[in-house]
């Protein structure tokens, strides 16, 4: 794909969102999966701003605090495509079971959602939803968008080098292992996007680095790598992390 960060933006925006951006004319193979990698903390960045901003036209009505905050998770889920919701509950659901590897993979790619995962998403999307409400009625603009885009920092953690895929074909196998130096790249940037907001922030990108890291790792020991559905659950995750800790 080369080395044009427009071209990686463009790829990045059209795999994980609904913009209506026109097909990108690149190869599907592993350098392109890097870049796209690199450059999906600013397709975080592009989503917390409409976050964001959905939240403050929604406060300017006479909805109820946690009404908003269902909204803005909804929002979310449908500019993705509810990949990362889905993501979210197959990892769970596989997580869950007491087989092996092999058993795993396949209770993932089942597509069915599972007493695992329905629990963990009414979990995890109530306490975003409980979140965002309580920012937006706070009028805390900035940690909407900062809550969102750091999750997609935690991507980048996930597809550190090292770390394989799951399967030999998926997205997994385009992206595992294929961050670098956009790790260190992108740690400055969430730290520097956090100093106005003050320790809790800072604290937010130490525990996201950290937990993402760690169920990596875990994910590793269950199935052999890192798969799509695995990036997914690290976003929803995070986000919901990072707004606990803010809210705290």
């Amino acid at each position: 794909m080369g080395r044009n960060p427009l071209t990686a933006v463009h790829v990045a925006v059209s795999w994980l969102t609904v913009a209506p951006v026109p097909a990108p004319r690149v190869e599907m193979d592993r350098s392109t999966g890097g870049a796209v990698i690199a450059t999906v903390p600013v397709v975080g960045a592009l989503l917390g701003g409409v976050a964001a901003a959905a939240a403050y036209g929604l406060s300017r009505t006479e909805l109820p605090d946690l009404l908003v905050g269902v909204l803005i998770v909804a929002l979310l889920a449908l500019t993705t495509r509810g990949m990362h919701v889905d993501g979210l509950a197959d990892t769970v659901d596989g997580l869950g079971c007491y087989g092996d590897a092999d058993r795993i993979r396949e209770v993932m790619r089942s597509g069915d959602v599972g007493p695992f995962g329905a629990a963990t998403l009414a979990i995890v999307l109530g306490a975003q939803s409980v979140a965002f409400g309580a920012l937006a009625a706070d009028e805390h603009w900035w940690q909407i968008g900062f809550a969102v885009a750091l999750a997609r920092v935690a991507v980048v953690y996930v597809c550190r080098a090292g770390l394989p895929p799951a399967d030999s074909n998926g997205f997994g196998a385009l992206v595992a292992g294929t961050a670098r130096w956009s790790i260190l790249v992108w740690t400055i940037l969430a730290v520097g996007a956090a100093w106005p907001l003050g320790t809790r922030a800072l604290c937010a990108v130490a525990a996201v680095a950290v937990f993402s890291v760690a169920f990596s790792a875990h994910c590793r020991r269950r199935m052999g790598g890192v798969s799509g559905d695995v990036l997914g659950a690290v976003i929803e995750l995070s986000t919901a992390l990072t707004l606990v800790i803010l809210c705290a």
